[in-house]
């Protein structure tokens, strides 16, 4: 990729991350973004850590942080209101580039408003419009400038409809080292070497551990009557999961057995022989620290009704090892079928897989693919967009 030339102005850059994992994404790629625009200055909706980096908040990530249908269309009075008062500072004092970082329902809506005023936007971290919805790609070209993907297969999906895209890999694979030894990830919790360890992660957010915790607890109980001398680690991305989930624990009288970490999560996985999980960003962290898996997603019963009543869901899998390993080396589970008697079996197979190598060398070749400086690569794309001519407004046709 060619470095693009800086401008010697000073550049201010409007950012919108949804939730923790796009402050994450976000900080590295305002890092990234500095040591190409030494005086760029940031604003908009940033979490605590883009925050501390220096980006001005309008308001706070975790105001974005809905998943879900139904569960959107609850909140989406005070999304929109959220929306109306981004767009309208933007317009008011339009920055050099727009770049919505991940949040793909607020922030393509917010892009396409501010496109047509001919502001230049950016979409980092494709939505999944390759598995489900897929028509809206045509929204998408119309609202963005350019996709910047973190999936291989991502690219060629937009180029197949004419939306300029880049894949620039994924920041985690950049961050996980390629080798995560069991042992050194065990004494760092003070965990027993040779005894039988599983990580549980039934989410991040409350609604996730709502649906799932229950669940996981029954499995683990399920699991313990089996395996009497297993150890369980529960990362908890913050207090009001952590309750949720010790209410589930005890309702099953698991607690005793199960030993809640405060995050921790990727060294709690390192840690384990196998790990059970809610699927979204954990399942590629796991993927990257190549570990065996089972993978379990619920949706409300609204949302599970409007995509299996107008055929929305396109992709084969939806964990993601699975897509990126394009058949199925992890099992997953969805909706009914997310319960003890199912999940406990298969994480004991897990657990106890005779392929393990196999699995370990496919997890590899994933890193690898994804391994390419993706934060580095994405500030070159954006400078490279704010040096082009600036966009012509997008009419509404």
């Amino acid at each position: 990729m060619t470095t693009a030339r800086a401008t010697t102005a000073a550049t201010r850059i409007a950012l919108v991350a949804g939730e923790a994992s796009g402050d994450n994404l976000g900080v590295a790629l305002m890092d990234a973004l500095r040591e190409r625009l030494p005086d760029v200055r940031f604003c908009g909706i940033a979490g605590p850590r883009m925050r501390a980096a220096g980006c001005e908040m309008w308001e706070s990530s975790e105001s974005l942080a809905v998943m879900g249908l139904a569960e959107v269309l609850q909140h989406l009075p005070r999304l929109l209101s959220i929306r109306r008062k981004v767009t309208a500072r933007l317009i008011a004092e339009p920055p050099d580039v727009f770049v919505g970082i991940d949040a793909p329902e607020f922030n393509l809506g917010l892009a396409a408003r501010l496109r047509r005023h001919g502001l230049r936007t950016v979409q980092y971290v494709s939505p999944q419009v390759w598995a489900w919805r897929q028509r809206r790609v045509r929204s998408i070209g119309r609202a963005v400038d350019l996709v910047l993907c973190l999936l291989p297969f991502e690219r060629a999906f937009y180029a197949q409809h004419g939306v300029a895209a880049e894949f620039v890999g994924h920041p985690l694979a950049d961050a996980i080292a390629l080798e995560s030894p069991v042992q050194a990830a065990r004494e760092r919790l003070g965990l027993a070497s040779g005894v039988p360890v599983v990580a549980v992660l039934p989410g991040s957010r409350l609604g996730e551990v709502t649906r799932l915790g229950a669940d996981f607890a029954a499995t683990l109980a399920w699991l313990a009557e089996r395996v009497p001398d297993i150890l369980c680690v529960a990362p908890m991305a913050n207090a009001a999961v952590r309750e949720r989930f010790e209410a589930a624990l005890r309702q099953h009288a698991v607690a005793d057995r199960v030993r809640l970490l405060d995050g921790q999560a990727q060294v709690a996985m390192a840690a384990a022989d196998a790990v059970l999980l809610a699927s979204g960003t954990a399942t590629l962290e796991a993927t990257l620290i190549k570990r065996p898996m089972v993978v379990a997603y619920r949706l409300s019963v609204v949302t599970s009704l409007l995509l299996r009543t107008f055929g929305l869901m396109k992709a084969p899998f939806f964990a993601q090892p699975n897509l990126l390993a394009g058949r199925q080396v992890v099992p997953e589970y969805f909706n009914a079928d997310v319960r003890a008697d199912v999940l406990g079996p298969a994480l004991l197979e897990q657990m106890r897989r005779p392929d393990r190598a196999a699995l370990e060398a496919t997890f590899r070749e994933i890193h690898l693919t994804l391994r390419r400086g993706a934060s580095a690569r994405a500030a070159e794309a954006i400078v490279g967009l704010i040096a082009s001519p600036a966009s012509v407004p997008v009419m509404e046709s």
